[in-house]
């Protein structure tokens, strides 16, 4: 072969080309790309040799077989490299020596490694590309190579990142199994199917039973082809808290402006993934995902990749491709033993392997065991085939794992119990936590005294306390250990923020080595643990993620079941958390558990109860589940009132829940009624100031709202609005909601202009203070875009109305309350503007869900009927859309009165109805009656009283009594230029003589 070179001088279109094979170990295939890339952009060619001779092949001959190829051979060195079978260093030596020396100008070699090589791979003269930069580092790849160091002479177009760089964001991957072993054939297979995917769709779910490897193989991949990506985060997905937590914590690191709600963290984090903006090459792993409910509103979509380690196979049906992992090839278990127990020959491991069923978390063990102590391989096999699982209760049942996989974790905990107790009671203690993350730290919060004397040493000997975390490490029974920083930047973290990772096989099987007597005692331990830990303020956002990593751990621990006042107190602060901070399915399977269990220690009208009954109502309520709020509610009440003890404040509250709770179940006069009561009794109680007082006071203004009167809403409200910035200033959400309540009220009594303009201030600084994702500010632009819309605006409200929508959807799932809302306000604005197909799968999909949620009685229900007509009535369908306002205008008139808004407004839509159906003597009766009635109930001037004149005159005119007709319309006219002004699109229509119409907007409080 012809391996001269042109000087470096040379320009580079007369360089020649030349083809380099690069063997590398599966462990660095980062290095080899990069190393392929850079060749390549300096014209030449490159084949990647991915290199893991079977051991039964010698050496010499894997490495002639690398000579039948064309080109220079470039070996990529490392630590691992040298590993590869493995295989002793005299054999490596004769390699090198033999055929390597023999064809020395064919190889050449680059050293990842800061240790020592082997004496005999100087033949190779490796260049060391070990901690230097990328332009070094290219520059000493070159030179080893004997090519030119100038500038590239093309850029390729997806470049690779240089290895020595990190991701821009990386994310609690854990650390790197330098001992992982073999998987390069699926590990390959996973990297094409998340690469072949269409974007948007590129999800694979790895599926296997416990300890077979899963989150192993995908801490590697994270690893191997972290080059191949700018952002890389891994999100422990044992329980749904945690994992929301996990995932809402990217947004920072992508330096998105949003608040601490974890909801509105993740929408954010996935708009930003899915506009690829402000990285576009992403991955995220998802580990230890088994509960699928819910996860299309936390998986991401985009340029980038998806990966999932989980058990349950309804991935396949939830989109995501599959791969399932078997146990190891029998090589990959004899390589893994023989490596990690060099002591072991090659016949040892494979009997091992044999009995152990190639399951990787046992081969781990195993290997552990093997490697640390001196117990010959027949007696271990001996001790696995025949020893009993001592202590062992009821082993079956453990997702398929090998009797004598069990045994030898019975034999490793029974050493340790012998040989290293601190480690066992450390151990044991942890099986009172979830497994997965468990922040075993938190016990050196505990005083002394909380503690058992025979384990005291946790808090009072930190030299045990090391040396047992490391032994478990070791020995492979912890994954991994970590220390999460407390947030302060001036403190280092301690001991108390140490965690480790349990393996949930391994939890379940030491738990059942653990006697009933010793693991009540370690659930003592951790519930006082857990109380110790809770910072005492759920609203605080900033504490919101040490919040999310106690509430794994409640169950596990026994605390629902507690007596402890301090432990209680952490249960309910841990469920107020799930409010506050948005999760409302996790806080409503909460809620139902702690009732579960308190009903046996407490009766019902327990102050803990009460507690109990007002956060999971609330709970309930902000998660659309109203009925089983209300008789929650109610049934409260109804105690409490018999009670010749119950204290004021006790029915103060629960009186207020019940009336939440029948708004929106669409009991409007009865709401009004109780509501009042609760304003009455908290001022005489608390004084008109307080804030439970003021909220009282904001709810009797949506009462009132509900119930048509405007008016009375809007004096109560801005009266509210103004003694919160009194007391609480402008910025606190409790003034930001009475802000949107009178900017609602403002609109509905016809004052366009004045609403706009104070809902845009609102907006402002709902942004500010809330940021955009929040839902009370996705609710604020929702009444952004209702009063743009009622006020004339000139620009397409489409666009923004969709985004909105898809944000909402987001937020509460699509059919939520307030999803739904948006859905139907869409729908009417798309029939206005001609999508009549889109308009009627909006309005249909709005009152199905409506109809579902409510019943079929419920005033919103009703009111949605009044929209479906007007989609008729656009198609056509003239006799169906009468049909439909005839039973609105009806059902509405009998469940609220023929003066309420809603059923004027339905009145109106029936007028116009009859009338194309050619009933225009009825349509004129009707429509007198809805103006006489409108002028009494919203004024003479409200746009909604001036439409009602509008189809008035239509009527007349149809009759042919044109003089009144004319009259009227004039009338009608001025007003509308006058209120509206002569531009506005109401005042416009009504001069070309368009029916007016009435579109209903679903208001639930």
């Amino acid at each position: 072969m012809n391996t001269q070179r042109q000087p470096a001088s040379a320009g580079a279109q007369d360089q020649v080309s030349e083809l380099f094979v690069v063997v590398f170990a599966g462990y660095y295939r980062p290095w080899a790309t990069w190393i392929q890339h850079r060749l390549e952009s300096h014209g030449h060619r490159v084949v990647l040799q991915r290199w893991d001779p079977p051991r039964e092949i010698s050496l010499e001959s894997a490495l002639g077989d690398l000579l039948l190829a064309r080109g220079r051979i470039l070996l990529v060195l490392s630590d691992w490299f040298f590993e590869l079978g493995p295989r002793q260093e005299g054999e490596w030596t004769q390699a090198l020596r033999g055929i390597v020396a023999a064809n020395a100008e064919r190889f050449a070699a680059v050293n990842l490694t800061n240790r020592a090589l082997l004496p005999a791979t100087a033949v190779l003269e490796p260049v060391d590309l070990w901690g230097i930069g990328g332009p070094e580092a290219e520059r000493r790849l070159l030179s080893r190579l004997g090519l030119p160091e100038g500038p590239p002479r093309r850029e390729l177009p997806t470049g690779s990142r240089y290895p020595n760089d990190p991701p821009a964001v990386w994310g609690e991957v854990p650390r790197r199994n330098r001992r992982f072993t073999g998987r390069d054939e699926l590990l390959n297979r996973l990297q094409q199917q998340l690469t072949e995917a269409e974007q948007g769709t590129a999800t694979v779910a790895l599926l296997g039973m416990s300890g077979i490897g899963k989150t192993q193989m995908a801490a590697e991949y994270a690893h191997r082809f972290s080059s191949d990506y700018d952002i890389v985060w891994w999100v422990n997905s044992d329980t749904r808290g945690t994992q929301r937590e996990r995932w809402a914590e990217l947004a920072p690191e992508l330096g998105l402006s949003v608040g601490s709600e974890p909801g509105e963290r993740i929408r954010a984090v996935r708009e930003a993934l899915r506009r690829g903006r402000p990285h576009g090459r992403w991955l995220v792993i998802f580990d230890g995902w088994d509960d699928l409910e819910g996860a299309e509103d936390l998986l991401p979509a985009g340029p980038g990749h998806v990966l999932i380690t989980s058990r349950n196979r309804g991935w396949a049906d939830a989109g995501a491709t599959v791969l399932d992992i078997p146990g190891f090839l029998r090589a990959e278990s004899t390589a893994y033993l023989m490596r990690r127990a060099p002591r072991l020959a090659a016949a040892e491991a494979d009997e091992v392997a044999a009995e152990l069923g190639d399951i990787p978390l046992a081969l781990v063990q195993a290997a552990s065991w093997l490697g640390e102590s001196d117990m010959e391989v027949a007696e271990y096999l001996r001790m696995v085939r025949d020893g009993e699982m001592a202590q062992m209760v009821n082993p079956s049942g453990l997702d398929g794992v090998p009797r004598s996989s069990l045994t030898s974790w019975s034999i490793l905990i029974n050493r340790l119990r012998e040989s290293q107790s601190h480690a066992v009671e450390l151990l044991s203690l942890c099986t009172a936590f979830a497994p997965g993350r468990i922040p075993v730290g938190l016990v050196r919060l505990l005083p002394p005294g909380q503690l058992p004397d025979h384990l005291g040493w946790l808090v009072s000997d930190l030299p045990s306390w090391s040396r047992a975390l490391d032994t478990l490490v070791n020995y492979s029974v912890f994954t991994r250990r970590d220390v999460r920083s407390t947030g302060d930047s001036t403190m280092e973290p301690g001991p108390e923020q140490e965690a480790v990772h349990m393996h949930r096989l391994v939890h379940d099987i030491v738990t059942r080595l653990t006697s009933p007597e010793e693991r009540q005692s370690h659930r003592r331990i951790v519930r006082r643990m857990l109380a110790a830990a809770d910072p005492g303020n759920p609203q605080d956002s900033r504490l919101w993620p040490r919040y999310a990593e106690l509430l794994p751990h409640l169950e596990p621990s026994g605390a629902l079941e507690s007596h402890d006042y301090r432990v209680q107190e952490t249960v309910l602060n841990l469920l107020r958390y799930c409010l506050y901070s948005g999760e409302y399915q996790v806080g409503a399977e909460l809620g139902e558990k702690i009732r579960e269990q308190w009903s046996e220690i407490f009766p019902p009208e327990h102050p803990r109860m009460l507690d109990l009954t007002t956060q999971q109502g609330n709970i309930l309520r902000a998660y659309g589940q109203f009925r089983s709020a209300y008789e929650l509610d109610r049934e409260t009440l109804e105690r409490l009132r018999v009670l010749p003890e119950a204290d004021a404040a006790s029915l103060l509250i629960a009186a207020g829940c019940l009336a939440a709770d029948q708004r929106y179940l669409g009991q409007y006069p009865e709401a009004l009624e109780r509501q009042q009561e609760v304003l009455d009794t908290a001022r005489e109680l608390l004084g008109a100031d307080d804030f439970i007082t003021l909220q009282a006071q904001h709810h009797l203004g949506v009462g009132l709202r509900l119930l048509g009167r405007y008016a009375d809403a809007y004096d109560i409200d801005l009266k509210t609005l103004r003694r919160r910035e009194t007391l609480l200033r402008a910025r606190h959400p409790a003034t930001l909601m009475s802000g949107i309540a009178c900017a609602r009220d403002l609109r509905l009594l016809g004052r366009y202009g004045d609403a706009l303009a104070r809902q845009e201030l609102g907006m402002r600084l709902h942004l500010q203070v809330l940021g955009p994702q929040h839902p009370n500010t996705l609710r604020a632009r929702h009444n952004l875009l209702l009063c743009e819309r009622r006020a004339g605006a000139h620009q397409d409200l489409g666009g923004a109305m969709a985004s909105l929508l898809e944000q909402m959807e987001q937020v509460h799932g699509r059919r939520h309350y307030a999803t739904i809302g948006l859905v139907v306000d869409y729908g009417n604005y798309a029939r206005e503007h001609g999508d009549l197909r889109q308009a009627r799968d909006l309005i249909e999909e709005g009152e199905s869900v409506f109809r579902t949620l409510l019943g079929p009685a419920h005033p919103v229900s009703t009111g949605m009927l009044a929209n479906t007509g007007l989609v008729l009535q656009a198609a056509g369908e003239r006799a169906d859309a009468l049909t439909m306002f005839e039973s609105a205008y009806a059902g509405l008139t009998a469940a609220l009165g023929p003066d309420h808004p809603w059923a004027l407004g339905c009145a109106l839509n029936a007028a116009a109805g009859r009338n194309l159906n050619g009933r225009l003597d009825s349509a004129k009766e009707l429509s007198r009656d809805t103006l006489r009635r409108a002028r009494h109930v919203l004024g003479q001037d409200h746009p909604f009283t001036l439409s009602c004149e509008v189809a008035l005159a239509a009527d007349l005119r149809a009759l042919r009594e044109h003089e009144e007709a004319g009259k009227v319309e004039e009338d009608a006219l001025q007003r509308l230029a006058r209120t509206l002004g002569a531009q506005h699109p109401h005042t416009q229509s009504a001069r070309q003589r368009v029916r007016p119409y009435w579109d209903f907007e679903p208001y639930l409080g």
